[in-house]
């Protein structure tokens, strides 16, 4: 896998102060998506052990709030395959920080589902993230005032909740109509 960029003390991505990855490989190419050079599975470096310790690094200041996954599509089964075992140290090592993440793909019409994004890591990879972001940027839907997200499609999903209760549960933002 390659990534992007990393964003050190990013609030633009999930509450509080987070560490961002981007991951590179993206097959959704929203219209106007904001980071369409993302798109490329080449695109930008490769995501070494050496990456994953400068991040794990950068999430131990107690400020540091957790880790944020975007992209590119973070989903991609090729590169699920690559942030599990960085999400399983990541867990290890902060298991009281939280991990977002940033999806085109529906939670419970294509993560949960046969589909092109669903692999073997799918449900693990799952299984570590508190809140995913949900649905494709829809140009047509774009509405600045949204927090976290930049369309009105888009879903803020408490990630554990819904997979113990087996339906969508809003995170507490959605609920408060953020």
């Amino acid at each position: 896998m390659n990534y992007g960029e990393i964003k050190l003390c990013d609030i633009a991505n999930g509450e509080g102060v987070r560490v961002s990855l981007f991951v590179s490989g993206c097959t959704h190419h929203c219209k106007n998506c904001f980071n369409p050079q993302t798109w490329s599975f080449d695109y930008g470096e490769p995501f070494t052990k050496e990456v994953e310790n400068k991040i794990l690094k950068e999430l131990e200041p107690s400020y540091i709030d957790g880790l944020s996954l975007l992209g590119g599509e973070p989903f991609e089964p090729s590169n699920q395959r690559a942030l599990v075992p960085f999400l399983k140290r990541v867990r290890k090592q902060f298991p009281n920080k939280t991990i977002w993440c940033y999806s085109g793909y529906l939670f419970d019409k294509e993560l949960l589902s046969d589909s092109r994004a669903r692999c073997e890591c799918t449900d693990e990879m799952l299984s570590m993230i508190d809140v995913l972001v949900d649905g494709e940027f829809v140009e047509a839907l774009h509405d600045i005032s949204l927090a976290f997200r930049g369309s009105s499609n888009q879903r803020i999903i408490d990630v554990k909740a819904s997979l113990k209760e087996n339906k969508i549960i809003p995170h507490k933002l959605m609920k408060r109509g953020v």
